[in-house]
């Protein structure tokens, strides 16, 4: 019996989807551009940790919409000497574009995050079920 060749599409488009989702290519290695996430899914709330070492607390930027925390940062780097030759240069200006997306609605007033020692640690608690919710009547 054949197999549907759109099942075999999807699992490979599913693998690649991880593997870009996990900041991995397809050698085993990170991407450039790419930070490697922690989300940890505690009962009251979710805990994202990302090492970001060597950028400014200025240069991170984050944002949180639709359940999607977008995690943005820029390294400048030092500024550069046009009249300087370099025999190999591997310290260059670098970006990182991140976007986790968030199981569970959270609170977005109570959103907190620190960083210390190139580690970016941001706490977002869920939103409690409550009195808020409305009953529907079905018809």
């Amino acid at each position: 019996m054949r197999r549907n060749p759109f099942e075999d599409l999807e699992e490979m488009l599913d693998r690649v989807s991880e593997q870009f989702d996990g900041g991995v290519g397809t050698d085993g290695l990170p991407v450039p551009s790419s930070v490697a996430v922690d989300v940890i899914d505690r009962v009251d709330e979710y805990v994202v940790t990302a090492d970001l070492p060597g950028f400014e607390t200025e240069n991170i930027d984050l944002t949180l919409a639709d359940g999607t925390l977008r995690l943005e940062a820029e390294d400048v780097g030092e500024d550069e000497t046009l009249d300087e030759h370099y025999i190999r240069r591997e310290r260059t200006q670098r970006s990182i574009n991140r976007r986790i997306r968030l199981p569970e609605p959270v609170d977005e007033e109570a959103v907190s995050a620190g960083y210390n020692n190139g580690v970016l640690t941001v706490t977002l608690p869920k939103l409690e079920e409550g009195d808020d919710s409305k009953q529907i009547d079905i018809e």
